[in-house]
């Protein structure tokens, strides 16, 4: 995503909560609660949930929301700083070390000073949003931070402390300006209560049936009303019985949408056996509802 025009952050939780709807998120107050005072507090936003319920998606709508760079670093087991924060061009460095020596250049310290500068400097996400731009301080985005190892968690807990990172071959760089941070965590580990001190916290959980059923209507509007709400029923329902993995809203609408491609007006037995796939993403779990559970839940949401 690119710079666009900066937005002033909102003065208010009923304007927060005004930017999450209109960039077509459907929030409670206590979500636009806790960012307003993150924005306001210059505090990074810890945001902790299963999977699929939203807590990137809340990211990317303040990004445009505010008319703010994003930048997203995803971990994953094994990120280092080479990957999350800087590194050298070491081929374009080599490529300037031959040149020099064919050119007859034998003063060393010279030679280093010119191979690392920041001509030759990668950077990476951290780095990036450190920097920020002329869009004003970016939205940085550190998804799913429990994938990554703790010493990383460490480093980061660094960064995060006094905004800055330091290579040794350049010195400290420090943001002039520090970015709005939106970390996300799906609870695979616990992440060190020495950085969560350093958040406001705020537990995202799967929507209550009004709120799927309105972020139905917005994300896929061509649903049948009754068909958006039997969807809705039968996913709270599952919900509740005992799964390797529940359905997040991002499966709800991708079910609803699949649903409405078949042009299904109605949920009907034939079709949630077909389309399952969709909504759930274990084997044990489809085989579960295909023993029974399945239809028992949909004869509850017929029922009403």
């Amino acid at each position: 995503m690119t710079e666009g025009n900066p937005r002033a952050l909102p003065q208010s939780i009923d304007e927060t909560l005004s930017l999450l709807t209109a960039g077509g998120y459907v929030a409670d107050r206590a979500l636009a609660t806790v960012l307003f005072l993150s924005l306001g507090m210059k505090r990074p936003l810890f945001l902790e949930g299963e999977a699929g319920v939203g807590k990137t998606e809340i990211a990317k709508v303040l990004a445009a929301g505010l008319g703010r760079r994003l930048i997203r670093l995803q971990c994953y087991e094994g990120l280092d700083v080479s990957s999350a924060v800087y590194e050298w061009n070491y081929a374009a460095q080599m490529i300037e070390i031959r040149m020099a020596e064919a050119a007859g250049t034998t003063d060393r310290s010279e030679m280093e000073s010119g191979v690392f500068s920041e001509k030759y400097l990668i950077r990476r996400p951290v780095l990036e949003a450190l920097e920020g731009g002329l869009g004003g301080a970016p939205v940085f985005l550190i998804d799913e931070l429990d994938r990554a190892d703790e010493a990383f968690e460490a480093y980061l807990l660094e960064v995060l402390s006094d905004y800055q990172v330091s290579v040794p071959e350049l010195g400290t760089i420090r943001a002039q300006e520090p970015p709005i941070v939106v970390i996300t965590t799906n609870r695979t580990r616990e992440i060190h209560d020495a950085l969560k001190r350093r958040c406001l916290y705020h537990w995202v959980d799967y929507p209550d049936a009004r709120r799927e059923l309105e972020i139905l209507s917005r994300k896929v509007p061509d649903a049948n009303e009754r068909l958006a709400g039997e969807v809705v029923a039968f996913v709270q329902k599952l919900r509740e019985i005992d799964l390797f993995k529940a359905p997040g809203v991002a499966e709800t609408i991708d079910w609803a949408t699949a649903l409405t491609m078949l042009g299904r007006e109605t949920l009907d037995a034939a079709t949630a056996a077909e389309t399952m796939g969709v909504l759930l993403k274990y084997q044990d779990d489809i085989a579960r509802l295909e023993e029974g559970e399945g239809a028992r839940i949909l004869d509850e949401v017929k029922a009403g």
